[in-house]
């Protein structure tokens, strides 16, 4: 088999593999969604799985690094469709907090991801999401919307309060109405940033 097409066929493994749990897991939970059904899902075995992920705790976490960039697409496009940049600093962390609300992010991302892989501030995905914001801060900072603050200090606690906000309205018995409240105290938080007289 040509080096090419060894490649696309393993792609096309993973691609079937991660497509499968993603189902599984937003559907049935991590816990419940067994090695065997999943490869029956994906039209392969047991051996495809290790192979490409080691175990089944390896492809949860290539399903959160698919679902953490989508999550990130949509945040951004919120961002670029706000009228000033700090509009759409604020409307990225907005929307971050209200993918909470949809069922896949909320069971995988959410619930089953941080009780499996631990705590997600940890996760590889965090650290291009903090030097984004990272940079989207000192970008303010720097056209005086801000504070002169510690661009990277900032943007640690703009992700983490997004992220526990996130974590918050997954794991309530009522996440709708705990949305407003934690879309409301992120806004109020990230609003202390901005510098005397300016409005953004």
């Amino acid at each position: 088999m040509a080096l090419g097409q060894r490649a696309r066929t393993m792609q096309e493994t993973r691609d079937r593999l991660i497509q499968a749990a993603r189902a599984a897991f937003a559907e049935k939970g991590f816990a419940a969604s067994s090695m065997d059904e999943l490869t029956a899902a994906a039209g392969l075995t047991r051996g495809a799985l290790y192979h490409n992920f080691g175990d089944k705790k390896g492809l949860l976490r290539a399903v959160i690094e698919q679902l953490d960039a989508e999550m990130l697409a949509k945040a951004r496009k919120a961002r670029n469709s706000a009228h000033t940049p700090w509009l759409g600093f604020l409307a990225e962390g907005v929307a971050y907090i209200e993918l909470a609300l949809e069922p896949e992010i909320q069971r995988i991302m959410l619930l089953d991801g941080p009780a499996v892989l631990g705590d997600p501030s940890q996760w590889p995905g965090q650290n291009a999401c903090l030097q984004t914001t990272t940079d989207s801060i000192a970008a303010l900072i720097e056209a005086k919307t801000l504070r002169p603050v510690d661009a990277e200090a900032a943007a640690r606690l703009i992700n983490g309060a997004a992220l526990n906000a996130a974590l918050w309205v997954a794991a309530s018995a009522d996440p709708r109405a705990v949305l407003p409240k934690a879309v409301e105290a992120f806004r109020c938080l990230a609003s202390g940033l901005l510098a005397p007289g300016a409005g953004g």
